[in-house]
């Protein structure tokens, strides 16, 4: 079925083990999700200028919902049209998240597939705190407990940073929730991809602070 990842995940696999010389498998995890997010960073900047374009437009959308909120179709129409008349999409915010899934499928691959490039998967081996890169959920103890902390922590952060959302935006308040969506995910994913997400949205968090205090 992900077939079309065996060559990313082979170059990843390649990759970690060339990083695993002068550093652990743990670390090198960090460093490859570091050098993913770089790559990511100008696409970042431009979702930074969008959000602030977004954040001016705020009394005009406002009035869009006020004057068409019991039409949603023409809502739509008409919010559509302001943002390409401003210049603006949300769907540029959306970016520097999307285009990472492909890298974070990887990182799932690399410790949940057992031969890559016909020969049996060393990393499988790798482990921290006592814990195997590879285990699941809870069964990654206690490991498992110390990357939900920290990625609790991050989703407090960035919640707390977050504008508050225009009046009736649906679902609003519960967007402000989504980052806590990483704690969850700790159950279900193998260590080495719960690592990937806390250093990920670590730097998120810390990424969008500095270019809001830039702007």
């Amino acid at each position: 079925m992900f077939g079309f990842l065996d060559v990313p995940v082979e170059g990843a696999y390649h990759l970690i083990h060339v990083l695993t010389g002068p550093l652990s498998t743990a670390l090198a995890i960090v460093v490859f999700t570091l050098g993913v997010r770089l790559l990511l960073h100008p696409l970042a900047r431009s979702a930074a200028r969008g959000e602030r374009a977004r954040t001016a437009l705020l009394p005009e959308i406002r009035a869009l919902q006020e004057e068409h909120g019991h039409d949603r179709e023409r809502l739509a129409a008409e919010m559509m049209q302001l943002q390409q008349e401003s210049g603006t999409s949300l769907f540029v915010g959306c970016l520097p998240m999307l285009l990472q899934l492909p890298f974070f499928m990887v990182m799932y691959r690399l410790f949940t597939t057992a031969t890559i490039g016909g020969e049996p998967n060393s990393l499988l081996g790798a482990t921290l705190l006592g814990t195997p890169l590879g285990a699941h959920g809870l069964g990654g103890s206690p490991l498992v407990f110390v990357i939900a902390a920290g990625l609790a922590v991050v989703a407090w952060f960035s919640v707390r940073r977050q504008p508050a959302p225009a009046s009736g935006v649906p679902g609003g308040k519960l967007l402000r929730l989504l980052p806590y969506g990483t704690v969850l995910a700790t159950l279900v994913v193998p260590q080495a991809a719960g690592i990937y997400l806390l250093t990920t949205t670590a730097w998120s968090a810390a990424e969008r602070a500095l270019l809001r205090r830039g702007s």
